[in-house]
């Protein structure tokens, strides 16, 4: 096999990972472009990586966060710190050994193998070969994507309102009564919570459901930051700032909340908390930046459940603290 031949392989194999990569990356970002970006991000002081209980508006177990500032632990946070000052993440005893094997064979495979006109099964100038290929490219990047999410979920500070102890649990909620057509929060509950939400705080989630959508369609960051926690505004703000790089602009409009029950609800220190399944309904486009051109979405509107957390400090207003997906 010359030189041009084994070029020729190389460039049909990049052609399918691409092939293969672009339309997934575009059906994701359709799926996910309203606020959150279909992500489960925040923090729910102590119960962050404990799943809200199951409601009638979510029978599905939310989704644990793949975005948070909290810490498992104090002692967790302070091991990091600890391996932090040691030289971080491939300092750690056998940990850059094992990285350094794995990248040295998968890469040293790949690259063999292209040089000397051999694949992983016999050549670039094969199927084989090239889907050989493509599951090393594949391996490597899953491979950096798992250390890098153990590396930064060890490296990032402690969210400010996971800074006391646990307070009483609440438990499911039963099945609510009082939805009439469907409508609306189910107030009918009665079992005793250790936080009491009453009327006027169910009227504040509905509220801030729709100014944060609202705020985040107008990719309004100053009015995020009096609506949500500082760690949620950061997460808006990357996602607005990724927007922006891809020339799109996430349009969400005619939010209604369909179907709300309040998860588990519960104080720690100074701050309360409440996580609160949502239904609802909203029309969600993005468009070209600049023209306006529909890249997705229409003007149908769509449905989604999911479970916000809301919290507030002692004589404070409600803000939210969380996003969790629904399986």
């Amino acid at each position: 096999m010359n030189f041009t031949q084994r070029t020729r392989g190389i460039v049909r194999a990049f052609a399918i990972v691409l092939s293969l990569a672009v339309p997934a990356a575009m059906a994701i970002t359709a799926a996910d472009a309203r606020v959150g970006g279909g992500n489960s991000s925040g923090s729910r002081g102590s119960k962050t990586y404990s799943a809200p209980p199951s409601t009638t508006t979510a029978p599905n177990a939310a989704q644990p966060m793949n975005r948070t500032f909290s810490q498992p632990g104090a002692p967790a946070a302070a091991g990091a710190a600890a391996g932090a000052a040691k030289g971080g993440f491939f300092s750690r005893p056998g940990m850059g050994m094992m990285m350094g094997g794995l990248a040295a064979g998968f890469l040293g495979a790949g690259l063999f193998g292209m040089l000397s006109g051999g694949g992983l099964l016999g050549g670039l100038g094969g199927i084989a070969s090239i889907i050989g290929l493509i599951l090393q490219i594949g391996l490597i990047l899953i491979v950096v994507k798992l250390a890098m999410s153990w590396w930064q979920r060890r490296h990032t500070p402690a969210t400010a309102y996971a800074n006391s102890a646990a307070g009483p649990a609440a438990g499911s909620a039963p099945p609510q009564t009082g939805f009439g057509s469907g409508m609306g929060f189910g107030l009918g509950s009665s079992a005793p919570a250790p936080l009491e939400i009453g009327p006027s705080d169910y009227e504040a989630f509905e509220r801030l459901l729709g100014e944060v959508q609202a705020a985040w369609s107008n990719e309004d960051v100053a009015k995020l930051h009096t609506l949500a926690t500082p760690e949620m505004v950061s997460y808006f703000t990357k996602d607005l700032e990724q927007n922006k790089a891809n020339n799109d602009l996430n349009k969400v409009s005619d939010v209604k909340l369909l179907q709300g029950d309040l998860a588990e609800a519960w104080r720690e220190g100074q701050t309360d908390y409440a996580s609160v399944a949502m239904r609802f309904s909203l029309v969600d486009k993005t468009l070209e930046r600049g023209t306006n051109r529909l890249v997705s979405g229409s003007e149908t509107p769509i449905e989604a459940t999911e479970v916000w957390t809301f919290a507030r400090q002692a004589g404070g207003h409600w803000e939210l603290s969380a996003i969790q997906q629904t399986n």
